[in-house]
């Protein structure tokens, strides 16, 4: 190795860091190698595309310029050519094979041993400053993609995050446009979405048609540009929309089971050509495309079946009926549900406080979200915080888990406090703290917690009563009476009563799979005549009795001997004969359930009413029940 190789190393290693060009990289060492090689000057040329670029000159040079033909049998042939005025150097890089260095004066032997030396370390310096920058733009590319990916996986409309894909696409890849086309296997379709710079609908092309056919079929990628003789680009798209394709790169895109699920395609590069990195770039964006597509696809059904299943509910919930009463029910209902004011609903049991309460939260803003539904009157004093409110993990004995509350449950959507008459003054303390500072605190906890809940509250009391009473509290009274809904009883709605009777019948009759029977006139004039103490749930219960034990094609008065009321103590009435088989114990059992169904159906089924009718305990009550196996009232 000759004295003038370390210099010149240093020199190149200098020029590593601060290179942006093969040219900047490339300055000043042949700067200092005019001298070192005591030459007059330096031509660097760069063969591109069939032609010669002179990018570098140093030192002085002769007016003649180097022979291009010359510098291709020097390129071609690996090895030094000269001329009269030119010697021609090959730089042996193996990662750019079109660079010639040429000196003038023609080098002697001497010289061109020592620039032969020299220029096997330019060739060594040029394929690592090429990696470097290859792994920076690497870095940057990457960083890029995974930059725009993370924004699309945020995406819950489909056609934005088509758009989006597709005009990152052609910012990263320097290209004109792009499309996404998804395959529609049933119509042996690819749908173009957007197919960007094209107007009207989705671009829909044959599976088997053009380059992303052929992509789709092999699943691989294919380049194409104008130098390929073989045309494999569908002309006719072009010809719809007069747009000329001259160069084209497409990948398969594939779901998260690797199956097929569409094409990646994007069009006329800048440069005029896709190269290998393109299309790695490429495969990488449909890599993460798939994963976003797949979850913005999910995330759709999920949203239309959450409106199916909100429609369906709702449709479960239908205020039945046109009397003047209903009709203003119903406006007031819509006005009411768009907001998120408080509601009171007051009303005999029966009524329908609960459908009136899910109809509001369905009108509402909220009716994505959760309604819970509470029976204030079924909660113990102990319990009710607990139920509310939830608790900790060993909070009390029976805590073995944290539970949340049914507060956090409705979070976002409705809480509907049935019988909010029936709670105790020390409950409703607790609950207007959580109404005016809108968090809760669980049971055994101490950390707040937010919530955002629209409470309606229901009950059969005289609340201002109550409150006159000191049994219900004046604030709590007022929080919750922002908006008040009387619902009028069924025996004062008129011929309401026939489109609900047709109502339940056509629900249990297509939930049972028997054809609809139909009302007879005499039937029609019992349902009007009857007083409907337990109003629209009593008319429901007698309904589904009808559906599942008639056959009859036409109900006829006869029908509705279940028509009685709950008060009668008609000693003929069903359920009064003694079973004179019955064991003692069994036999007072049913005489307590009977008993009991009867004192709660003649309180209308107000339970403390009822409770207090029998000389116990509200609590009590519901515990001689629960021993009895009866089911827990509801309002």
């Amino acid at each position: 190795m000759n004295s003038s190789v370390t210099p010149f190393v240093n020199q190149l290693f200098g020029a590593i860091e601060r290179a942006r060009s093969i040219e900047q990289l490339l300055q000043e060492p042949l700067d200092w190698a005019v001298n070192a090689w005591r030459v007059s000057g330096l031509v660097l040329m760069v063969a591109s595309k069939g032609a010669w670029k002179r990018t570098l000159q140093i030192g002085k040079c002769t007016a003649e310029p180097p022979d291009w033909n010359l510098a291709s049998e020097c390129l071609d042939g690996r090895r030094i050519h000269q001329s009269a005025l030119w010697t021609y150097l090959p730089i042996p890089s193996t990662l750019n094979k079109n660079l010639v260095l040429c000196c003038q004066p023609v080098l002697n032997p001497q010289q061109s041993e020592m620039v032969a030396e020299h220029l096997s370390l330019v060739g060594l310096t040029i394929d690592t400053w090429q990696r470097q920058q290859q792994k920076a733009r690497d870095v940057v590319r990457l960083n890029q993609i995974l930059t725009v990916a993370a924004d699309w996986h945020s995406h819950q409309d489909l056609d934005r995050l088509l758009q989006d894909i597709a005009q990152a696409a052609t910012r990263l890849l320097r290209c004109d446009r792009a499309s996404i086309f998804l395959w529609d296997k049933s119509a042996r379709e690819l749908v173009g979405h957007p197919a960007l710079g094209m107007e009207g609908k989705p671009l829909r092309i044959a599976d088997d048609k053009g380059l992303a056919g052929a992509v789709l079929k092999s699943l691989q990628p294919r380049r194409w540009d104008r130098s390929d003789p073989h045309d494999e680009v569908d002309r006719r798209v072009d010809s719809s929309s007069g747009y000329r394709t001259d160069s084209l790169l497409a990948v398969p895109l594939m779901d998260t089971r690797n199956k097929p699920m569409g094409v990646f395609e994007v069009i006329n590069h800048a440069d005029g050509r896709f190269d290998v990195q393109d299309e790695t770039d490429l495969i990488e964006l449909a890599r993460h495309a798939s994963a976003a597509l797949a979850n913005t696809q999910q995330m759709q059904r999920l949203v239309q079946t959450r409106d199916r299943l909100t429609q369906d509910a709702q449709q479960q919930v239908q205020l039945i009926g046109n009397s003047p009463e209903m009709q203003a029910l119903k406006a007031t209902v819509t006005r009411v549900g768009d907001t998120d004011l408080a509601v009171l609903l007051l009303g005999e049991n029966g009524t329908g406080k609960e459908v009136v309460s899910r109809q509001i939260h369905y009108q509402s803003k909220r009716r994505f979200e959760p309604f819970i539904a509470v029976n204030c009157a079924a909660i113990t004093e102990t319990l009710l915080e607990s139920e509310l409110f939830g608790h900790e993990k060993g909070a009390f004995t029976d805590a073995h888990e944290t539970r949340n509350g049914k507060f956090e449950m409705a979070s976002g959507g409705t809480l509907f406090l049935d019988e909010i008459g029936d709670m105790s003054l020390a409950g409703q303390a607790k609950l207007l703290r959580v109404l005016e500072e809108k968090v809760v605190v669980r049971v055994g906890g101490s950390a707040p917690i937010p919530v955002n809940v629209r409470v309606i509250a229901a009950t059969n009391q005289n609340l201002v009563e109550m409150v006159r009473q000191k049994k219900f509290r004046e604030d709590l009274y007022f929080r919750l009476t922002v908006v008040t809904i009387n619902l009028p009883s069924l025996r004062n709605r008129g011929e309401d009563v026939l489109d609900l009777a047709d109502f339940f019948l056509t629900m249990f009759c297509a939930k049972i799979g028997r054809s609809k029977p139909t009302w007879s006139a005499s039937a029609k004039r019992r349902l009007m005549a009857h007083d409907w103490p337990g109003n629209i749930r009593e008319l429901r219960n007698i309904v589904e009795r009808i559906a599942y034990l008639t056959n009859s094609e036409s109900l006829d008065e006869s029908e509705l001997d279940f028509v009685s009321s709950p008060r009668s103590t008609n000693a003929d009435s069903p359920g009064t004969t003694l079973d004179l088989n019955q064991s003692l114990g069994d036999a007072t059992a049913d005489f307590q359930t009977r008993y009991i169904e009867e004192q709660i159906k003649a309180c209308h089924r107000n339970v403390t009413q009822a409770a207090e009718k029998m000389g116990l305990q509200r609590s009590n009550l519901y515990r001689k029940m629960k021993q009895l196996g009866m089911k827990q009232p509801d309002g």
